[in-house]
């Protein structure tokens, strides 16, 4: 047994994006290390005959950023996007496993977005921006480049890369909006195509569009507008004809839980096929026929079929599961999936399972004692029920209790909480860190998120902070009735809409004796203003500054209103580049409580997003953050 450090939480690789091919033998995934050092990450491939010897063996040189593996149709060869000529560029590569042989196929200058190989073997669809051209060049080198909004704006666009001639071409079609998703019908027919009017993340996914794109005759046909964030294409086949599928908010409000969305192709019939369900859909899966469905099931995952009547369930898993994909008759599947103790990695199996473990890819914590892993189910104030997590101290039952107590909530908060190991460099998923220093630490998960049904995640629109922080209070008390729990040793923590409730909880009460705000809401009305997101933050909070003269309701759920009343020390952290919830609001928070003379402290991440990525800056999250509770709750 070792204990756990810092650089073995953030020194790991993880696995990603399963690749298996249409034979159900070849299976590929990309190896990504947790932390990255210098300005790129250095992924690898790594494949398997999983029917044969079983052998995995690296087929690249973990000196580029892999990502993207797709299969043929023959499944004969690889295609996948690398950055080996020129970092931060990817270009499409093909991989023959027969004899190893990897070469580059394309040098689009502005590099290759998505692809997807076509039932046409000598078809590869393409999604890549525009090239620059040589007035683009001058105007950089000259630093005449002033940005004007609707001119020039960057767009990803359908192209066809013909592997007889290596020539990329651009069919004129779907004009000037930006290409989202692809995805061929099963029997080799049309491209279902997702479109938005821009890839601006706060006007683009209100504004989805469907295609059908023949690549034999280039010509194209408008099937209407989708709902909200459409996206995961899948067709099948019907008495009526062919269906096309994908996930998409539920009307009418931006904040909302998932559905899945059937068109009849030739009558453009639509409905939601998952209404009322208390599962939430995270994955639709094309197959030849029906397709397979990912829900989120309060802290676990069922994985369905999508038939005529309704999903059908097919198994059920603990925790999380993801990144699904599937032979074409749908009888093999692979995805990324993991346990309360063990991390992720892939497995594979029949869709009605079980699913078996074919990687091992982060042995390093084989030897670590982890804390104890329950769920908690139990109600809210209203009755609504709720559930969560509770990580023990590594050693520690119930018995030996009361602990000090860090309640660390989830992001989204269209997010959850499933039940699969706690060990992430992200302070709202990070329990295990702080159970093996000796903290108790609960999850909860408030309405609002993921994983019961739409009407339990729309259950915060206008209305953050109100009946989410008594759901998160209400599972505090009862862990403090247990006896798990000191009332005197109380923290809260948590990341983007988590670090909103962690600073919104300072201002409510002084219960908790220490705080943890990473890259978290504390203005709503300057997030909506300058956020990624604008119009969906403001469906969150109830109004946009444009509303007329205030005060507006978003000003009665923002942090930054309470800053007076807050006695509790705050560690506000947060990555200087962070384009989701930018900068201003950790600087306003912090000039807020600076003002009010509150304890706190303030750290900003160079160079880091919404997320932080560096080794080093994790390391220092993850010290940090153990030193900060240990500063104030300790005895």
């Amino acid at each position: 047994m070792t204990g756990l450090t810092a650089e073995v939480v953030v020194e790991g690789r993880v696995p990603q994006t399963p690749a298996l091919a249409p034979n159900g033998h070849l299976l590929c995934y990309v190896l990504a290390p947790i932390s990255r050092v210098g300005d790129h990450l250095d992924t690898a491939l790594w494949l398997a005959d999983i029917d044969g010897d079983g052998v995995w063996s690296r087929v690249t040189a973990d000196t580029a950023t892999e990502s993207r593996p797709r299969w043929s149709a023959d499944s004969r060869s690889l295609y996948f996007l690398s950055d080996l000529a020129e970092r931060g560029t990817p270009q499409l590569h093909r991989l023959t496993p027969a004899d190893g042989v990897v070469i580059d196929l394309t040098g689009w200058r502005a590099g290759i977005v998505d692809h997807l190989p076509l039932a046409d073997l000598e078809l590869v669809a393409l999604l890549a921006y525009d090239e620059p051209t040589e007035q683009d060049a001058r105007r950089a080198r000259d630093r005449d480049d002033a940005i004007v909004f609707g001119e020039r704006e960057p767009l990803a666009r359908l192209r066809l890369l013909d592997l007889r001639t290596g020539q990329v071409t651009t069919p004129s079609v779907f004009g000037d909006r930006h290409v989202v998703e692809l995805r061929q019908r099963p029997d080799g027919g049309p491209l279902a195509v997702l479109t938005q009017d821009s890839a601006d993340k706060d006007y683009g996914p209100r504004t989805g569009r469907l295609h059908l794109f023949d690549p034999a005759t280039g010509t194209a046909e408008d099937l209407g507008p989708v709902e909200v964030e459409a996206q995961s294409l899948a067709w099948w086949p019907a008495e009526d004809g062919w269906h096309l599928g994908y996930l998409a908010l539920t009307p009418p409000d931006l904040h909302a839980g998932t559905a899945v969305f059937d068109l009849a192709v030739s009558s453009r019939v639509r409905r939601n096929r998952t209404a009322g369900l208390p599962m939430c859909p995270t994955e639709l899966c094309q197959t030849d026929a029906a397709p397979l469905v990912v829900f989120a099931d309060g802290l676990n995952t069922t994985l369905a079929r999508l038939d005529p009547g309704g999903p059908t369930p097919l198994s059920r898993h603990t925790g999380h599961l993801d990144a699904l994909t599937t032979t074409p008759a749908g009888k093999t599947v692979t995805a990324l999936t993991g346990s309360r103790h063990q991390p992720t990695d892939v497995h594979v199996g029949p869709p009605t399972g079980p699913l078996r473990k074919i990687t091992d890819t982060r042995p390093e914590l084989d030897t670590i004692t982890f804390g104890t892993q329950r769920p908690l189910a139990y109600r809210a104030a209203d009755g609504l029920e709720l559930d969560g997590l509770l990580v023990l101290p590594a050693g520690k039952s119930a018995s030996d209790g009361p602990f000090p107590l860090v309640t660390s909530v989830h992001g989204g908060p269209y997010d959850r909480y499933a039940d699969r190991l706690q060990l992430f460099s992200f302070p709202s998923a990070r329990a295990q860190w702080l159970a093996t220093a000796g903290y108790a630490v609960f999850l909860p998960n408030p309405r609002g998120g993921q994983g019961h049904g739409h009407e339990f995640a729309a259950g915060v629109v206008g209305r953050v902070g109100r009946e989410e922080w008594t759901d998160i209070l209400t599972g505090i008390d009862l862990l403090i009735a247990e006896g798990i729990a000191d009332p005197d040793r109380l923290g809260i923590a948590g990341g983007s809409h988590g670090g909103f409730m962690a600073a919104w909880a300072v201002g409510q009460t002084d219960r908790f004796r220490a705080a943890l705000v990473d890259a978290g809401i504390t203005d709503w009305g300057m997030l909506a203003a300058t956020g990624e997101y604008g119009q969906l933050d403001g469906a969150l909070s109830g109004s946009i500054g444009w509303d007329g003269i205030g005060p507006h309701p978003h000003d009665a759920v923002s942090p930054v209103s309470f800053a007076g009343r807050i006695r509790t020390p705050v560690l506000i952290l947060h990555g200087a580049e962070d384009t989701n919830v930018p900068l201003g609001q950790a600087v306003y928070f912090h000039r807020a409580l600076r003002h009010f003379g509150a304890e706190h402290e303030f750290v900003i991440y160079p160079r880091e997003g919404h997320s932080i990525r560096e080794r080093n800056h994790q390391l220092d999250v993850l010290h940090r953050t153990r030193a900060w509770f240990d500063r104030w709750l300790r005895p």
